[in-house]
């Protein structure tokens, strides 16, 4: 990469540290850096991550992002993208958010993965992500932006760790032989009422095949998908926004409930 890049690279990575310093949202890094590609989005993403791992944080898994094609319609993409989940993001089953913690977080349900090998690409499928998977678990993700009103693009949302806030996990692990993962249901409660819907299917056909698409490109970083890992798949259905009061439940079929609430 090029020194006129690496600051690029550098000034990005200090405007989104910035935003989460102050707790006040930015403005997007594409109308900043309107060269900025999505490799050198991922180049800050790793940084970030890499200074809160030297800090003492863990990376305990990887979410999935833009796998419905709605969304990547949405932002004029023609894949996914990928983040880093660290341990400081657990939230367990039935928590309370701070939302003083956030900027404007949004909920979505996963179908998350648990490894109990590593994965490799580039040549991975989505049957090798079933023979290498300890368990399901349903989940939650709590998305999250530093760029303000969501005003993102590819590059915004990769650069910010795929906009993953937090993720909760359900208390209940399940084998995956068994587990017709295309079929499973999602429904998202909000207070109660029912937002919206899902199934596996929704996600780029199969859940396994987003853990496949992530182990391939990973392998374009050197990096691999390891064991006991964490992969959230990617949401069923569209994320809803939360407030301070808001309880969100998410029910599977086959998999049972998860929950969190905002104070």
């Amino acid at each position: 990469m090029s020194i006129q890049k690496t600051a690029v690279v550098q000034d990005a990575y200090e405007h989104l540290l910035h935003a989460e310093q102050t707790k006040k949202s930015v403005t997007p890094l594409t109308d900043l850096y309107p060269s900025l590609t999505v490799h050198e989005a991922y180049q800050v993403q790793l940084k970030a991550i890499d200074q809160k791992v030297k800090a003492g944080q863990k990376i305990v898994g990887k979410k999935i992002g833009l796998t419905s094609f709605a969304m990547q319609e949405l932002l004029g993409v023609d894949q996914p993208d990928y983040g880093h989940l660290l341990d400081s993001m657990s939230v367990p089953n039935k928590g309370s958010i701070a939302v003083d913690s956030l900027f404007e977080p949004k909920v979505e349900g996963e179908i998350a993965f648990v490894l109990n090998k590593d994965l490799k690409g580039p040549n991975v499928t989505a049957e090798d992500v079933l023979a290498a998977t300890e368990s399901i678990i349903p989940s939650l993700e709590i998305v999250d932006s530093r760029i303000l009103n969501w005003k993102i693009k590819l590059q915004d949302t990769v650069a910010d760790n795929a906009s993953c806030g937090l993720y909760v996990l359900g208390n209940e692990k399940f084998a995956v032989n068994g587990l017709e993962l295309t079929k499973i249901e999602m429904n998202l409660y909000k207070n109660g009422e029912l937002m919206n819907k899902g199934t596996g299917a929704d996600v780029l056909g199969h859940p396994a095949t987003c853990v496949a698409w992530l182990a391939n490109k990973l392998s374009e970083y050197n990096v691999i998908l390891k064991a006991e890992e964490v992969i959230l798949s990617g949401a069923l259905s569209a994320a809803v926004v939360a407030q301070k009061g808001d309880v969100f439940t998410a029910e599977f079929s086959e998999l049972g409930k998860v929950e969190v609430s905002f104070r």
